[in-house]
């Protein structure tokens, strides 16, 4: 049978053989794969987990690395719009044809070992990467990470950036649980980053049984700072009069402090100066991370998806200054704690659009629309309006907020999604 020969038939055949509503936890066949592949890096390898900051992380490890003038490879997930997100080799998306050239490797030496879409995909732009003449890869991990499929290759450093309660199905119901599975990325002899400033015991007993260099936040390394500027503290470097990253939001100087140890880990193999760090903060971009866009009214998109990410998104609107309304508008995935989300962030919304996702794993709006009636507090006059999908959802909060009040758009990558993709086509 031939292969596909273009990124969209690869996908949808992917896509096709097995059903995304199934998560297949284990590393055996990913590492039968990859051992076929010869797939190795020659270059040092960061690799990113944790309940949420990851994507910050690593956006921030690849933006002041590109300004350093390494060649910077970039996993990280999912995608907004293009599949071609996922992977960024030297700053830019890889080509359609980069990738079809990698899913064609994997699916040459495959032979009858079945692979999810999360796990061929991930072993296509690994084996991409390897091959791109790296001088360092960014590696975010998908979920947990002792079994995700990006594990099935050793970090130089590993970073786990919070652990609190998401994917409970299959990490656990508790912070200790979740913080084995994240410290799964450890490896001995390496260093191991933990940026949580309360870490989960099993994470660091975990790391001390396997001798993994453990480096703890606010004990190996740590950051002060005023209005202006921070400073950030490592074992034997210090950088300080640093730029506050661009991406807004309470916890990125954790997620920046959490880099920089790294790059101070690795500062012999990819040496790194004051000014390309500065830079490299000040340039970061994002997208969907407490992202406010141009124009009234005012416009955000953020991901939060679980009730640690939903509780800082509250605190990052409270520092908005005033708005008269608030309008929500907000889907989510059935698994996820929805409850905890809308008590959350409740208290900073006036008018709730809550939209069905594109997904099996969608709650309804009409799910959601009850949990909002039932535990969000009544602010001025509460209304909750139900729709089909993100774009409808969005098109009403526009058509009613006012130009100096502003609409939160959270709770799935897919909502995010739905939203960008409704208004680039209004562009156009």
């Amino acid at each position: 049978m031939s292969t596909p020969s273009t990124l969209p038939e690869w996908l949808a055949l992917l896509e096709s053989r097995h059903a995304e509503t199934v998560i297949n936890m284990g590393l055996d066949r990913v590492r039968a794969v990859k051992e076929r592949l010869q797939l190795q890096f020659a270059c040092p390898v960061i690799m990113v987990a944790g309940t949420n900051g990851k994507g910050s992380t690593c956006a921030m490890l690849e933006s002041i690395l590109l300004r350093a003038g390494y060649r910077v490879g970039l996993y990280i997930k999912p995608h907004f719009l293009d599949f071609n997100e996922r992977a960024r080799v030297n700053g830019d998306l890889a080509s359609d044809s980069m990738l079809v050239e990698a899913f064609d490797a994997v699916e040459a030496v495959r032979g009858d070992t079945p692979l999810t879409y999360f796990e061929f995909t991930t072993l296509a732009i690994l084996h991409l990467m390897s091959k791109s003449s790296l001088d360092v890869a960014i590696l975010e991990v998908g979920l947990g990470g002792r079994l995700d499929a990006v594990n099935v290759i050793d970090a130089d450093v590993a970073i786990v950036t919070s652990v609190d309660i998401d994917h409970v199905d299959y990490l656990g119901g508790t912070r200790e649980q979740i913080g084995f599975e994240k410290a799964g990325i450890f490896r001995p002899g390496k260093a191991a980053i933990c940026s949580d400033p309360v870490p989960p015991q099993a994470l660091v007993e975990h790391a001390g049984a396997i001798g993994a260099d453990l480096w703890l936040m606010g004990r190996d390394f740590n950051y002060s700072g005023d209005k202006q500027q921070w400073n950030y503290g490592g074992r034997g470097q210090r950088r300080n009069a640093l730029a506050y990253p661009s991406l807004r939001g309470a916890n990125q100087l954790l997620n920046a402090s959490a880099a920089l140890a790294a790059l101070e880990v690795l500062k012999n193999e990819l040496p790194v100066g004051a000014q390309e760090v500065r830079h490299g903060l000040v340039t970061v971009e994002l997208p969907g991370r407490f992202q406010v866009l141009p124009g009234r009214p005012t416009v955000i998109l953020d991901v939060a998806h679980n009730p640690h990410a939903a509780s800082a998104l509250n605190q990052n609107l409270g520092n908005m200054g005033f708005h008269p309304y608030t309008f929500a508008v907000f889907g989510s995935m059935h698994d996820k704690d929805i409850d905890g989300v809308i008590k959350a962030i409740g208290g900073s919304i006036d008018h709730w659009c809550v939209t069905t996702l594109p997904s099996p794993r969608a709650a309804s709006a009409s799910e959601l629309a009850a949990k909002v009636q039932a535990l969000a507090p009544d602010l001025h006059e509460k209304t909750v309006h139900i729709f089909d999908t993100p774009a409808q959802a969005f098109a009403n909060a526009m058509s009613r907020a006012g130009e100096n009040d502003r609409i939160v758009v959270f709770g799935s990558f897919l909502t995010v999604a739905g939203v960008m993709a409704a208004r680039k086509s209004s562009l156009h």
